[in-house]
């Protein structure tokens, strides 16, 4: 996230009660799983009250994508309301590096998120963007962590997205390149995923699992049956692409024909790049 980052006037936000609408309607016309992104969703004022509406819906999978930072006093509230799926970043597993890519020390703080919830039951899995000359040497730290954890370590190629834009091609490490890597050091074993799954996924020799999601090196895009809802109520359909249509206020049966124009809107390969930053897009 820039450190100059500029942020929306709250008063711009949909309110609780508009998510609440907005994602029940999306549920009746086959939205069955939800994940809630940022920024950074714990910071919301109103995350424990968004949390408690989202979980009045019947949802086949009901997660959030979180820094972890706030995440461990959360814990109690998510595991009550069925929020059980955690995305937690973690792009170091040395706290120099930490706070060199976070710009805070708060490495601990993240740890301790993960060992929580993993202890509690929850899904966890850890994202790290490998980006070389700051990350990319850690790839036998994570496998170990994956194994000694029993949390699912997954790798993210960085994307061409924001101010990653810029040095993106000092930067980019390949899945292949990963992989190979990780191959000289134990056996890997591919399982099979799902048509539209945006991870492949290895089981290693010791029961650890490892994910790969090669965006930019193996796009996904014309299996892709995400959707976006940005926090001032845009649907859109690319996570590279600003294109959308506004759905609040909208009247429920209004819905099939924005969503039939939204996902026409899919770009069928892969779009070069995106200027706006990660945290205004949501992850």
């Amino acid at each position: 996230m820039p450190e100059n980052a500029q942020f929306q006037p709250h008063a711009n936000l949909l309110s609780p009660q508009e998510i609440e609408g907005i994602c029940q309607t999306l549920f009746l016309f086959g939205v069955d799983e939800i994940r809630v992104t940022g920024g950074e969703p714990t910071l919301r004022p109103e995350f424990d009250a968004i949390i408690a509406k989202l979980a009045g819906v019947p949802w086949k999978k009901f997660g959030i994508t979180t820094n972890g930072i706030l995440l461990n006093e959360k814990l109690p509230l998510l595991w009550d309301l069925g929020c059980i799926h955690l995305n937690i970043s973690l792009d170091s597993l040395n706290p120099e590096t930490f706070a060199r890519i976070t710009r805070r020390n708060l490495f601990g703080k993240v740890i301790a998120s993960i060992r929580r919830a993993r202890a509690m039951g929850f899904s966890v899995k850890v994202n790290a963007v490998i980006m070389r000359g700051f990350n990319d040497g850690e790839l036998g730290g994570f496998l170990a962590f994956a194994e000694d954890e029993g949390v699912e370590v997954r790798f993210l190629e960085m994307m061409r997205v924001g101010p990653a834009v810029a040095d993106h091609a000092e930067r980019f490490v390949a899945a292949e390149e990963m992989i190979a890597s990780l191959l000289e050091l134990t056996s890997m074993e591919r399982e099979e995923t799902s048509i539209d799954a945006t991870a492949f996924v290895y089981k290693t020799g010791k029961g650890g699992r490892l994910g790969f999601i090669a965006s930019e090196s193996q796009p996904f895009c014309g299996a892709c049956s995400r959707l976006r809802l940005t926090a001032l109520g845009k649907l859109r359909a690319c996570l590279f692409s600003e294109a959308g249509l506004d759905l609040r206020g909208r009247d429920p049966l209004d819905y099939p024909e924005i969503l039939a124009a939204v996902m026409a809107m899919k770009p069928a390969g892969r779009l070069p790049r995106i200027l706006q930053p990660m945290n205004e897009i949501g992850g």
